[in-house]
């Protein structure tokens, strides 16, 4: 058994040593360290970021929509809210009143500096009846303008503040 053992042994010393020279002999490591995990490196800033605020008009529904938006690294999240919206007249001797309309919807999407970008907008409402809509914005000197593809087709144009 010794002889199989020392032989080994010397085999593997010898293999350490040779892997420390070389290890020696590579280039030191850079001095800049590598993101610790769980660190989250922040997204590019956009030329549309910040607070948007405004009012539409009625559309084809008379109903103005107050939009506030806010673009943060080219990320939109934000609200409209129809200050006309009012909840239904229950009629109790009928049946129960129907699900209020929508008076708030939630607006999201990515924002794009040049050209036209779609959001979406998405009703608050309780109940079955959801609502989706698509808005078109884009840029326009110092203002967004944001406009609804279908339903009311209501137009807003937005300012920073």
């Amino acid at each position: 058994m010794k002889k199989f053992f020392v032989p080994a042994l010397a085999v593997v010393v010898a293999a350490g040593f040779a892997s420390m020279a070389f290890a020696q002999t590579r280039a030191p490591a850079s001095s800049v360290s590598p993101p610790q995990p769980g660190t989250v490196t922040p997204a590019p800033a956009s030329p549309l970021d910040g607070l948007w605020r405004g009012t539409s008009d009625g559309g084809s529904c008379n109903a103005p929509l107050d939009y506030q938006l806010t673009i943060e690294s080219g990320i939109v999240d934000g609200s409209a809210y129809d200050t006309t919206a009012q909840g239904p007249v229950p009629n109790t001797k009928k049946s129960a009143p129907p699900p209020p309309g929508p008076g708030l919807w939630q607006v999201h999407g990515l924002a794009r500096a040049t050209g036209p970008f779609k959001l979406i907008s998405v009703a608050s409402v309780k109940g079955t009846d959801q609502r989706r809509g698509q808005l078109s914005a884009r840029s326009e000197g110092d203002a967004l303008i944001v406009s609804e593809t279908s339903g009311c087709r209501r137009t807003a144009r937005l300012v920073r503040g």
